[in-house]
């Protein structure tokens, strides 16, 4: 699976659960313990570097794309500003212009910085079809969506909204994933396939959420207001899923393909079905040694460490 196990990557790790925000505090984000050797090493840059030249071997024909993508710059971020640029440029917004923003956005905020690495980790980890680290970095639309939103949300909290916008359209023309300005995500998302995928103004998704094609976060038409979903740490969102409205959905929780979710689901359990019910809730032993149901009381320790990224994850900590 290429070089990524270089840094440790643990499928199964997620910050501890929390309340549910109406902010994202970055406090995962800037925890870079993982992301960096005992020297400051770049482990992620260092991997990518490393699968970038495995893949010029490989494929002759690529050499010279791999080598202006990635091999040309001295850091991740210069990397992934040149590609995104040549993804998101147009005949009024030309790539030298495009770069300049994500460069700007880079160096203003390391919360970014870190949260494209997470990210990185993120698909490599949970998505089997990724052989490298390059795969993510150049191909996996997903991870360019999610990274030209970073860019259009700090520019919207900057109040240059215009801009914002017109990165959102780009973003949305060219990937066909729409993610309005003001939404707020955490560190560590994967967006897999993620064609039609529809995230709204005022929703907010935590850390390590993971989310196929055709999840729509909608509102309720009300201006002014909270309207969309409130999605907390770890939660799977099948492909197609529909959740509409101010609802709230706890941390670990699953969504099934397809389910129309409107209202809030607990934390550690599963949905399925339109309208979605729950079927199955996480028993979760406490530190005393007794059972509790989630959302009864409080969750233990030991879930707090099993996002619900996967349904292998199912499998094994869900009574399905």
């Amino acid at each position: 699976m290429g070089s990524f196990s270089a840094f440790g990557i643990k499928g199964r790790e997620s910050r501890p659960p929390t309340h549910l925000y109406l902010d994202t505090d970055c406090a995962y984000a800037l925890d870079s313990s993982k992301l960096y050797g005992p020297n400051g090493e770049d482990l992620v840059w260092q991997a990518l570097r490393n699968d970038a030249q495995l893949e010029s071997s490989r494929e002759p024909l690529l050499a010279s794309f791999m080598h202006a993508s990635i091999l040309s710059h001295s850091t991740l971020e210069r990397s992934l500003a040149f590609h995104m640029s040549n993804l998101l440029s147009s005949p009024t917004m030309l790539s030298t212009q495009i770069q300049a923003l994500f460069l700007e956005a880079l160096e203003k905020s390391q919360c970014f910085r870190n949260s494209v690495r997470i990210d990185i980790q993120a698909v490599a980890t949970r998505d089997p079809a990724v052989k490298t680290l390059t795969d993510v970095l150049l191909y996996f639309k997903g991870f360019h969506a999610l990274q030209t939103h970073r860019v259009a949300h700090m520019l919207w909290k900057d109040g240059r909204k215009t801009l914002a916008l017109y990165l959102h359209s780009r973003a949305n023309a060219v990937f066909q994933i729409d993610i309005h300005p003001g939404a707020q995500l955490g560190a560590g998302i994967l967006i897999d396939h993620g064609t039609s995928v529809v995230i709204g103004e005022t929703a907010v998704v935590g850390d390590n959420v993971s989310m196929l094609h055709k999840v729509t976060l909608g509102g309720t038409g009300i201006r002014n207001v909270i309207r969309h979903p409130q999605i907390g740490n770890g939660v799977l969102l099948g492909a197609g899923a529909t959740l509409l409205g101010p609802i709230k959905v706890g941390d670990g929780a699953h969504i099934g393909a397809c389910s129309m979710v409107l209202e809030d689901i607990p934390a550690y359990s599963v949905a399925v079905g339109v309208p979605a019910r729950v079927i199955s809730r996480k028993v979760i032993p406490n530190k005393t040694g007794s059972t509790l149901r989630s959302g009864e009381t409080t969750i233990g320790e030991e879930a707090r460490s099993i996002p619900a990224l996967t349904m292998e994850t199912n499998l094994l900590y869900f009574d399905i």
